[in-house]
């Protein structure tokens, strides 16, 4: 929700403490800027104490002879001159008091962010504006968050008020770490040039070396008793501040402009520049050659990009912000946790930055990574079965750490001993046992783990088998099992859809274990690897599996008593009699969780839904809170012990760089800990049992011990969705809601979603008005698609009302395609 306007330079002004002359400084500014001929507005947003002492009211009276091109404004007005939060507090205690309750900062800034979009109509030609916030950056708001936090999403551009006292400048220091680290941008630090601490002297060439303008400008007279002395005084010394002998305060204001004017141009000249210089990922540059096709993205915070916008109706570009909010719709691949730019997760990254930067990793240990390995191994998704973590740098790295270790356990104990090179041919020969339309990163060796596809490249090499898979979804308000003609062949009536039951009913899996289904699935699998096995060469040396959803294949929602059962009876086939309690089974079985694990789809792990572990996990993603790379791979101890010698050669010769970087180990560990409060939130909670209460799961047996099968998408709306003419199909688990448009040509090649769906790329005003989300803004959606697939993604913390707007913003879009 971050507000650019080309002709309206706004600047929000923090303090680095409280009494350090902010509103002083702030008078000047505004005073300046009317003396330039702008038409000046001022906010202050939250004010407490007498109207005679308020800041807007101090602005006004010391406007001097331009009262009329300033506006002093204040939202929200307390009489307690005590800070915001207990100022508000103490209003909503009064017993005769008819304030209403505590603004939330949704509230807070969408009032704030409305004003300023007021203002910017108001302006003719060409504006200032300056939004000084209460004591120092840290100071609460009405309901409690830090100042710096809570304005955070408008993200205008700052002037910081310097301290020019006794430790002033520690504090003013501090006060501008506390804003860059949250992704602010300071354009200038003002303080007074006081004579004895001579602050500014430090600061000046400190904050130069940053790029920072300091304006170090002369300090006020003293408060005098008498009222009408002090004010003549005072205004004595703004005249002084604005005349031609002191250029201090104007070079500031040409300094503001000069950055105004920097960014509007910044912002102009990227598409083109990115045109001429980014090979973007997934991407045919050959359908993308003009620059509006470039989304270009200023910043990002919650769910939401601020992404820069221009109007072909210039009229309407003066007061339009030229930054447009825009819903993250995939959760920026699939990464985020708890939206864009947590203050959590970043000081977890300064914190480790700060103590390490990056260490080696062989023979060495700290504690970012081992606090994290413990967890992820003794109480994560881990617990029960692994006994050691491995670090690689992402997902696609991670699988191939784990495609590794699957490899040579296979070949130690059932391929006698191929690992020790006595046949260089079989060793190339082994290949994976997986499912069509797995995908498991794009680095080489994972693509090999796939088969042929949209993916793959020059040298791709397919090694294995693939089954291909039945999958789970909801028709016209039913749950329907979809098989494979290979499949349906095998049942009693040859149907390939079997309809019925109910979204619990189908995910509790140890119920379904003794269903005629499971026992068509054993018998079509054992077949099938019987005549696998008398007719290759090659041998399978891992069953490699996206449990329960297959994304970047079509978010596909395979049935999971499929999978289970192929667990099982890849299992049941283990002939090696040597083999110890506790060794893996049959195949080493690889759990490729980076995009499923971690709550994505409502749980942690998905050996909670299959009821079975895997021998190797891999985990990434929503790991780091979709703030920096990193992955895991999981092993249990019998796949450990297949390197486990004394011979260099036979150790996991693999690594990275920054394998086990601590700053991504401790943004990790913050991220756990954030998701396990909000796994017993009040807002999972409402949202599990709104789905246990639905139609879709209205026949669930109370009783089972199966996991809880639920969504943040609400089960109303997928059943509306699911009844669409031109929806084939929908699902959805956890944050992921994808539905299957209907199209006769399909497949990942088709551009039928897309087009469907494009006008939630535009913007639109929120349909949802007694809803605070973004303020009221306009806001567009950032989606992809994956053929005549669409998909929609979730933060785990994206709020009620932000998922009901974007419901309403997609149904709207589907509805106006009815056939």
């Amino acid at each position: 929700m971050s507000l650019l306007f080309s002709h309206l330079r706004v600047h929000q002004v923090f303090g680095a403490n409280t009494d350090v002359g902010k509103t002083l400084l702030t008078s000047a500014l505004v005073r300046a800027s009317a003396t330039k001929g702008k038409e000046t507005y001022y906010l202050k947003p939250a004010s407490t104490g007498p109207l005679s002492d308020a800041d807007d009211e101090y602005v006004k009276r010391y406007a001097g002879d331009h009262r009329n091109k300033i506006k002093a404004h204040c939202l929200f007005r307390y009489n307690e001159p005590v800070s915001p939060h207990l100022a508000a507090k103490l209003a909503q205690a009064d017993a005769a008091s008819t304030t209403p309750s505590i603004p939330s900062d949704d509230t807070f800034i969408g009032a704030i962010a409305a004003y300023v979009r007021e203002c910017s109509s108001r302006v003719r030609i060409s504006g200032h504006m300056y939004v000084e916030t209460a004591g120092g950056v840290h100071s609460p708001t009405l309901s409690g968050t830090t100042q710096v936090d809570s304005y955070r999403p408008l993200r205008l551009p700052t002037i910081l008020i310097g301290d020019s006292r006794l430790g002033g400048i520690s504090a003013t220091i501090s006060a501008y770490e506390s804003l860059t680290l949250r992704g602010y941008d300071v354009d200038a630090v003002l303080l007074f040039r006081e004579d004895y601490y001579r602050n500014w002297e430090f600061l000046e060439p400190y904050f130069g070396e940053r790029g920072l303008k300091v304006g170090a400008l002369a300090t006020p007279p003293e408060k005098h008793a008498d009222a009408a002395t002090n004010f003549t005084q005072t205004d004595q010394w703004y005249q002084k501040l604005l005349s031609p002998a002191d250029s201090a305060l104007f070079d500031i204001l040409s300094h503001l402009d000069e950055r105004h004017i920097r960014r509007l141009e910044e912002l102009h000249s990227m598409p083109r520049r990115t045109l001429d210089t980014i090979w973007w990922p997934f991407v045919q540059h050959g359908l993308y050659k003009n620059e509006q096709d470039v989304n270009v993205i200023d910043s990002a915070h919650g769910d939401v990009f601020s992404v820069f916008k221009t109007s072909t109706d210039k009229t309407d570009s003066l007061h339009t912000s030229v930054l447009q909010p825009q819903f993250d719709g995939s959760a920026s691949w699939w990464t985020q946790a708890f939206g864009h730019a947590n203050p959590s997760l970043t000081l977890a990254a300064a914190r480790a930055a700060g103590r390490y930067g990056h260490v080696m990793f062989p023979q060495c240990t700290h504690t970012p990574a081992l606090k994290l390995a413990e967890r992820l191994v003794k109480s994560g998704p881990g617990k029960g079965w692994a006994s050691r973590a491995f670090f690689s740098d992402d997902g696609s790295t991670g699988m191939e750490v784990a495609i590794k270790m699957a490899l040579r356990a296979f070949s130690v104990r059932d391929a006698g001993g191929l690992h020790d090179g006595q046949d260089r041919q079989k060793r190339r020969d082994l290949g994976i046992l997986g499912l069509k339309g797995s995908y498991h990163g794009d680095t080489i060796g994972a693509m090999d783990a796939c088969e042929e596809g949209v993916y793959t490249c020059e040298w791709h090499e397919a090694k294995g088998y693939w089954f291909d898979p039945p999958s789970v979804s909801i028709r016209k308000g039913r749950i329907v099992v979809s098989l494979p003609p290979a499949i349906a062949s095998e049942t009693q009536d040859g149907k390939a859809d079997i309809v019925g039951g109910t979204v619990d009913s189908t995910y509790d899996v140890e119920k379904r274990l003794t269903t005629p289904l499971a026992d068509t699935y054993r018998r079509y699998i054992t077949g099938a690897l019987e005549k696998l096995s008398q007719s290759s060469s090659s041998t399978l040396a891992a069953l490699v599996l996206e449990p329960i959803v297959m994304g970047a294949g079509g978010m596909i929602f395979v049935d999971p008593l499929f999978q289970r059962v192929l667990i099982d009876v890849v299992r049941s086939r283990d002939t090696h009699s040597g083999r110890i309690p506790g060794d893996w089974q049959g195949l080493p079985v690889i759990f490729d969780e980076v995009f499923i694990g971690l709550y994505r789809l409502g749980f942690e792990t998905a050996t909670s839904i299959l009821g079975v572990n895997p021998d190797i996990s891999v985990h990434a993603k929503v790991l780091t809170g979709g703030l920096v790379p990193l992955a895991v791979t999981m092993a249990s101890e019998s796949i450990f012990d297949s390197f486990y010698n004394d011979k260099k050669a036979d150790a996991l010769l693999h690594g990275h760089s920054y394998t086990a970087y601590p700053v991504g180990c401790e943004v990790a560990n913050e991220t756990l800990g954030l998701i396990e409060k909000l796994s017993k939130s009040d807002e999972w909670l409402e949202a599990q049992n709104k789905w246990q209460t639905a139609e879709l799961v209205e026949d669930a047996q109370s009783s089972s011990t199966a996991p809880r099968i639920w969504s943040f998408w609400d089960p109303s709306f997928v059943n509306a969705l699911s009844h669409l003419d031109v929806v084939e199909e929908v699902m959805t688990l956890g944050t992921v809601l994808a539905f299957k448009v209907s199209d006769n040509t399909g497949g990942y090649q088709s551009h039928s979603a897309q087009t469907i769906l494009s006008s939630i790329g535009r913007a639109a005003v929120d349909e949802n008005s007694s809803s605070p989300v973004l303020g009221g803004a306009p806001y567009c959606i950032n989606y992809r698609t994956l053929g005549n697939i669409a998909y929609f993604m979730l933060s785990l913390n994206t709020s009620k009302a932000m998922v009901r707007s974007v419901e309403d913003r997609i149904w709207s879009a589907l509805s106006a395609h009815r056939r």
